[in-house]
């Protein structure tokens, strides 16, 4: 097959999944728009007059972070962390859908195959799970946050490692989805857990020592604080370098367990006949 028939498939694929069956079912019910735009917006005000009724105390951070006020510090937390959170979501909830739907065999006998099927159907998520962090930032900057472009590259290249370390673990709570069918218990920690210890709106240096070294075993804790280094100090990517080597092994651990876990989770629903069931 040539190259050029190789791009089309690869657009015709993309216009359906992302365009069709994303953006416009997504656009088409617009309570669930001004639903969503809340979810997004609501959080950053209500860290914000809380900050706010407690005297915008600066916060100190990890390591060579430099103190700061509180509402930089939680509008980066929540940007990221409902990133995460959201993402880690995506491919269990689509898997999830498709069961109700009773569309996940179709997608079998499709040229796509296992793999397709699962990357097209999630990337809708990840361009709204986009749409959120940035808006949230954006509200951030309403509130006075500023944003040094200085830490611009760095945070590009944390905010990939994050989302590789994300899609294994979203990949891991996609695999167990197909076994379980109802009851998360990995999306579950990371969208609600990871609030409490992973450094979202206070700093874990105020968590028990117990408590912190458990954080560090969620790959969000030294992206946070990698992040505000780079965003709000305007660090530069030498400065951030342990962060960046960390997320790294993270992502060299999560990403092929959550392809395995997703592996033996779909292979052992298709053996044991309920890959329908839910």
């Amino acid at each position: 097959m040539s190259v050029a028939r190789r791009l089309s498939i690869v657009a015709a694929r993309l216009y359906a999944y992302v365009y069709l069956r994303g953006f416009r079912v997504w656009s088409t019910y617009r309570t669930q728009i001004a639903l969503n735009v809340l979810s997004w917006v609501l959080p950053v005000f209500t860290y914000y007059f809380t900050g706010t009724a407690l005297g915008a105390r600066i916060v100190s951070g990890a390591f060579s972070m430099r103190p700061q006020d509180y509402t930089p510090f939680v509008v980066i937390g929540l940007a990221f962390q409902g990133y995460v959170s959201s993402v880690i979501t995506t491919i269990s909830g689509r898997m999830r859908n498709e069961q109700l739907m009773g569309t996940i065999e179709y997608y079998l006998m499709t040229q796509s195959g296992v793999l397709g099927m699962l990357i097209y159907s999630t990337l809708w998520g990840f361009i709204l799970n986009s749409i959120s962090t940035a808006v949230t930032l954006a509200v951030g900057y309403g509130l006075g946050v500023r944003y040094l472009a200085s830490g611009l590259p760095a945070a590009v290249i944390m905010v990939a490692e994050l989302l590789i370390a994300t899609v294994g673990i979203s990949m891991v709570a996609g695999g167990i989805v197909m076994i379980t069918k109802q009851g998360n218990p990995v999306a579950f920690f990371f969208s609600t857990v990871t609030t409490l210890i992973a450094g979202t709106v206070f700093p874990v240096s105020v968590l028990p020592t117990w408590l912190r070294y458990i954080s560090y075993a969620v790959p969000l804790t030294p992206a946070l604080q990698g992040l505000r280094l780079a965003l709000l100090d305007g660090v530069g990517l030498g400065g951030v370098l342990w962060y960046v080597v960390v997320l790294l092994i993270y992502d060299l651990v999560l990403l092929p367990l959550g392809v395995a876990v997703y592996t033996y989770g779909f292979n052992r629903a298709r053996r044991d006949g309920t890959l329908s069931e839910y």
